[in-house]
């Protein structure tokens, strides 16, 4: 199979590699499309921890296909059977999950595409949110995550208050359910808007979603008392600090929502695939950019660098 290697910083090469083989209670997926996840840029930047080259499809865990083979005691999908899945390498033609780390794509989603891993994400993190009907719900980050987020909360009947660098996220928001607007511009402004638009209480839940320290700090500042702030960006290009003496004052709640435990991820996935194919989610403004595995790089940069209309790369591979 064609596979994309990291073999340096910012170079992802087209090499050939075996095709894997499904052990016991795997399942084997000819890939159709994998997207690509902020979470990529730092390793593919290069880290003072990164060793070249990478394994053949590295870093690609937003996938879904065709079932193509299954391993022994397999029995709940069959090949032909089209799914979407958690597995870690899936920038490549075939990729293997466990039986137990993928879901059926019913008829209703025949043909489009669906990284499923990020949208099980929102699913939990908008668990572990907590959010209830009322609430002012600030987002910080409205990618495509944070426009997921601002769906699932105002569904939920929040007020949410959307804050984004950019106007064309600001307006995504908008269209997904966001009550108000601010751009992420200046620190104090922001959090004096905020004071406004909630009659100086603040926010009883805030989710971060950026994963730098600026958000974070942001967020943590727009946090009422009592509230909860709930941290969805992935922060892994270094330590962080925090301001202890207002968590203290504050008496907030923070949550570190990135899940772990393999059947919390099935179920965000499960869940992922029904909002979806019900109609909760639309994912056709999301998936704004598409390019062949060997335009990897290009991808990647897109995903840090956000052109003009950009809310998420998908690589097409079907």
């Amino acid at each position: 199979m064609t596979a994309a290697v990291l073999v340096a910083p910012r170079r992802m090469e087209l090499e050939t590699a075996p095709v894997p083989e499904p052990g016991a209670d795997e399942v084997r997926v000819r890939l159709e499309g994998c997207g690509v996840c902020a979470s990529n840029v730092e390793p593919w930047e290069g880290q003072p921890w990164s060793t070249y080259p990478g394994g053949p499809g590295g870093m690609g865990h937003e996938g879904w296909g065709v079932v193509d083979a299954v391993g022994a005691g397999v029995t709940a999908v069959a090949p032909g059977d089209r799914v979407t899945m958690l597995s870690t390498n899936s920038f490549a033609g075939y990729d293997v999950t466990r039986v137990d780390q993928l879901v059926k794509l019913p008829a209703a989603l025949d043909g489009r595409a669906f990284p499923g891993e990020p949208l099980a994400c929102a699913m939990n993190i908008f668990r572990r949110s907590a959010i209830e009907p009322g609430q002012t719900v600030a987002i910080v980050g409205i990618g495509f995550l944070g426009a997921v987020l601002t769906r699932l909360a105002s569904e939920a009947g929040a007020r949410v208050i959307a804050i984004s660098r950019r106007p064309e996220s600001l307006a995504l928001a908008t269209r997904y359910g966001a009550a108000e607007t601010i751009a992420m511009d200046d620190h104090w402004a922001i959090i004096e808007r905020v004071k406004r638009l909630t009659g100086e209480a603040l926010c009883e839940r805030v989710i971060e979603a950026v994963g730098k320290q600026w958000p974070l700090d942001l967020a943590s500042a727009i946090t009422g008392f009592g509230g909860r702030l709930v941290v969805a960006g992935y922060h892994q290009d270094g330590p962080r600090q925090v301001n202890m003496q207002d968590w203290n004052w504050k008496g907030i709640d923070v949550i570190n929502a990135h899940e772990r435990d393999p059947r919390v991820n099935l179920r965000g996935l499960e869940q992922a695939v029904e909002a979806v194919a019900g109609g909760r989610i639309d994912l056709a403004p999301l998936l704004t950019h598409h390019y062949p595995l060997g335009e990897l790089d290009a991808a990647i940069a897109a995903t840090r660098d956000k052109p003009h209309g950009f809310v998420k790369a998908v690589i097409d591979l079907g």
